[in-house]
């Protein structure tokens, strides 16, 4: 069972708009974590916010974001202002440009995240938008606020979907260069058959099997067998979805024609 959207909103291109959700396309639900226990009580041990010069607990409602200007000086910052200055990209994916699908280097790819129709109105702009990218072999270039940052993302058709990828600033990517410079380009040509012939023999098709995790595995057969001495707790009940917001799409093939228009108009 696909789990629930943590994003929804709307895809956009020229005057094509269309309601989406957004969910995480990897999990980290199934790595085995552990909790902070007193060995003396078996209680688990939890964390509080504490004041730095009366060492009180905080209180939820009087917790507030800072700016440190100086020493343990700040700018306090409330919901109300950071909203303030929420971006259209808080709620619309709106594609500005397309690059080649083979252009952009995949050590700029940072997160992956499904993207998919919300409501069945508008799927035909979706499929529209999807297949378009996938005949001209090119992915959509954007802009969306993940965490109150606002991020690159790509869109990339991918079966009856289309996958969004955050990307990585130009900044955070280090160049290729100043590692590879020292190497030799040329390698020893009589050994080039044989590893080719290796590389042949070990050439396999794609499996998720090839990555698996040798150290969860045994710590889940470990936390098994302790498991057995313990007497099991009642599982919590699950939380039941949310419905998904009605929208209104306009007329696919009137929004797409306006767009062809208005694009020539401009001279693009």
């Amino acid at each position: 069972m696909a789990p629930r959207p943590y994003w929804k909103g709307y895809l956009k291109l020229s005057l094509v708009t269309c309601p989406v959700t957004m969910s995480p396309a990897t999990s980290e639900s199934e790595k085995v974590r552990f909790h902070t226990l007193n060995r003396a009580t078996g209680n688990r041990v939890v964390s509080q916010y504490v004041d730095s010069i009366t060492g009180r607990p905080v209180k939820d409602e009087n917790e507030a974001k800072g700016y440190a200007r100086g020493e343990n000086d700040y700018v306090i910052l409330t919901d109300e202002d950071l909203d303030s200055v929420a971006l259209d990209t808080v709620r619309t994916i709106d594609i500005e440009k397309f690059v080649p699908a083979d252009s952009i280097g995949w050590t700029y790819l940072e997160k992956p995240h499904y993207l998919t129709p919300d409501d069945p109105v508008g799927q035909e702009a979706f499929s529209v938008i999807r297949d378009a990218m996938k005949a001209s072999k090119v992915v959509g270039v954007s802009k969306l606020v993940v965490g109150r940052r606002e991020r690159a993302v790509i869109l990339e058709p991918r079966d009856e979907g289309i996958v969004l990828w955050t990307l990585r600033f130009g900044d955070e990517v280090r160049p290729e260069e100043s590692y590879f410079e020292g190497i030799d380009p040329d390698c020893e040509k009589d050994a080039l058959p044989l590893v080719e012939k290796l590389i042949k023999q070990r050439t396999k098709h794609w499996s998720p099997a090839m990555v698996t995790d040798p150290i969860q595995e045994a710590l889940l057969v470990l936390i098994e067998d302790k498991k057995k001495t313990l007497k099991p707790r009642k599982a919590g009940k699950n939380n039941k979805p949310e419905a998904a917001p009605a929208s209104n799409v306009i007329n696919i093939m009137d929004a797409l024609k306006k767009s062809v228009a208005a694009e020539k108009r401009a001279g693009r």
